[in-house]
Formats: structure tokens, C-alpha cells, sequence
């Protein structure tokens, strides 16, 4: 039986997530084994442009719901935006990017249709007629394989760096399906009043692919000025451990671990982070991680691919000055 798969691209400041993107090659994945169709629903105002995004990565349909009601997330509008491309695509799997959006909204859309739902995934797979998923449990200390129910809606939220970016869209004109939407605010409790946006830095940290964090041992704001070079050399993002957020040294929005933001990039430098449980269950899934610590028991050594036992004032600037080298030669 065919099973059609929806992507949700997220949109942010009017610009498709790179996140999104990558949810295309599980989207594939899926249909590649079912013979079903991929499916991607845009929502926002003004957006009905970036089908052409969608459908580079592999869309073969994307349905759009554009209204200036919806420039704005907002939980309920959203969901039954997203409810009618479910309706309207007739799909079995919904694929959402793991983010501060999807945490709201892929269970909500759950609840609402009696869906299963499986979140923080790192990987899918269609085995004997079953969507199998891995995710991590247990704040990361283990990962388990979940069977979903195939007699109902499956959605998934899928870590951003889970997948490599798709490129199996067929250069051919979208088929582009507007979507019929009732947005009635009778029983909607929030109204967008101002949009006041943190200043978490130009690279979001779920969709960098290197990350350069910091922790409480860099001892000032102005000491991270260090890892903001290092990250610009390396095209990074900047995170910093919950102490180091706590201290005041960096914004929320760097925050990684449990209570912040949870990344699995290609690289992971930590500096002066111990490690504790919440921070290792944000960052565990990175591919690769090098560790920078005097403190030669700190248990980031114990999930580190690389240990650096060395004082991170010393050697992160010499990282930085290769990198240059590297650059210029």
C-alpha cells in the first residue's frame, strides 16, 4: 500500500529552514519503500515563492496556506493549516524538523488526529510494512527502536542533522495546491500583539553544522570572543552550557542541552565544559566531538571523540590561527 509522506517547512524572518530541507531525504526514504508521493506544506503570508524551494529538495506537491493571518505563528491557525495539507496530500507520515516550533505544534496536530507521534528522532525506517524510528531515551544514555502504528497518522520530528540535505527534486514546476483553510479566532486565545526577536546570533545552532561552545571556565562575555572567531573561521554557530547562560556570559538562545536547544552537527568543540547530564543530552548527538578541559576526569571526555587536556585560553586561539593559515594557503 502507498503511503504518502508531509513535509512541514518551517519558515523563519520568510526564508525555508535548512532544517526542513534535510526532513526531504526521510520523506524519500519513506515513499522510496511505499511507492507513495512526496508532499510539502508551506505556511505564511507571501510565501506562496518558496514552493520552488520545496520543491528542489523533492517535493512533488506542495500545498500553501497563504494568508496575512498566518505571517506570524501562531498554535491553533498553524495547526489547521497544517491539518488541511494532511487532509489534502492524503498522507500516512508527517515529517516536522525537531525545533522550538515543532515542539508545539506536532503534538498538538497529534491530539487533534488521533495520530501517533514519535519526537527527537535520529533516524527512520520502513521494515516489513512498519515505520521504525530511532530515538534517544533516557537523557541520551540510550537509543531506542520504536514500531509505529500502521493503522493510524504517523508524525515524526526528526533532529535537523539526522539527514543530509536532499537533491532528488526533479527541476520540473511544483505542482502548487493552495490550501482551503478556516481561521476562525472564536476560540483562540492569543492575539499577536509585537514580535520582539533575541539576539541568538545570524547562525541558528539546530542547523549549524559546526557548533564552537563554551562554559562557565570562559569566565566573562568578552572571553567568548575567542569562540566567535573560532566559529567564524570554521562558518559555525556559537552555544554555551547552561552555567555559562546562567553566569550571563551568552543569551538563551545559545543555550544547549535538555533545557535549551538539542544539536547533532558534524562538529562539536566544547571549551571549558565539564559536562553535565543536561548539556551531554543536548550535544551527544553530534558526529564529532573534541573536548577541551584541564580537568582530565570531566565526564566530556567520556563522550568525546577527541580530548584536548589543555587550557582552552591557550589553545583555542592557536586552533583559530591554523584555521586562518589553512584559509590563506
Amino acid at each position: 500500500m502507498a503511503v504518502n509522506a508531509l513535509v512541514y517547512v518551517e519558515l523563519r524572518n520568510g526564508t525555508v529552514s535548512p532544517a526542513s530541507l534535510r526532513m526531504f531525504t526521510a520523506a524519500r526514504l519513506i515513499t522510496a519503500e511505499t511507492g507513495g508521493s512526496v508532499h510539502a506544506a508551506i505556511i505564511g503570508h507571501e510565501v506562496t515563492d518558496l514552493a520552488r524551494e520545496a520543491a528542489d529538495a523533492g517535493a512533488d506537491h506542495v500545498h500553501v496556506a497563504d494568508r496575512p493571518a498566518l505571517e506570524h505563528y501562531r498554535a491553533l491557525p498553524y495547526a489547521r493549516a497544517v491539518e488541511a495539507a494532511v487532509a489534502a496530500s492524503d498522507a500516512g507520515v508527517v515529517l516536522f524538523a525537531t525545533s522550538c516550533l515543532s515542539r508545539d505544534l506536532a503534538p498538538r496536530l497529534a491530539a487533534r488526529l488521533d495520530a501517533a507521534l514519535a519526537t527527537d528522532c535520529l533516524g527512520v525506517a520502513w521494515e516489513s510494512g512498519e515505520l521504525r524510528v530511532r530515538r534517544p531515551m533516557y537523557c541520551a544514555k540510550c537509543v531506542g527502536e520504536i514500531a509505529l502504528a500502521s493503522d493510524r497518522l504517523r508524525i515524526l520530528s526528526i533532529r535537523p542533522n539526522a539527514f543530509a540535505a536532499s537533491a532528488d527534486g526533479t527541476g520540473a514546476s511544483p505542482a502548487i495546491t493552495p490550501l482551503d483553510v478556516t481561521l476562525s479566532d472564536d476560540h483562540e486565545p492569543v492575539t499577536m500583539k509585537d514580535l520582539v526577536r533575541a539576539s541568538g546570533g545570524s547562525r541558528d545552532l539546530a542547523d549549524a553544522e559546526i557548533v564552537v561552545s563554551g562554559g562557565r571556565s570562559l569566565e566573562s562575555e568578552e572571553n567568548f570572543t575567542m569562540l566567535h572567531e573560532l566559529a567564524a573561521e570554521l562558518d559555525g554557530a556559537v552555544g554555551a552550557s547552561r552555567a555559562a547562560v546562567d553566569a550571563g556570559y551568552q543569551p538563551q538562545a545559545r543555550q544547549v542541552g535538555l533545557t535549551g536547544k538539542v544539536v547533532t552537527p558534524q562538529l562539536y568543540i566544547a571549551c571549558g565544559i565539564d559536562g553535565a547530564i543536561q548539556h551531554l543530552a543536548g550535544m551527544r548527538g553530534s558526529k564529532v566531538i573534541v573536548a577541551i578541559n584541564t580537568k582530565a576526569d570531566a565526564p566530556i571526555f567520556g563522550v568525546a571523540t577527541y580530548g584536548c587536556v589543555a587550557d582552552l585560553f591557550k589553545l583555542v586561539p592557536m586552533i583559530t590561527e591554523e584555521c586562518r593559515k589553512l584559509e590563506e594557503s
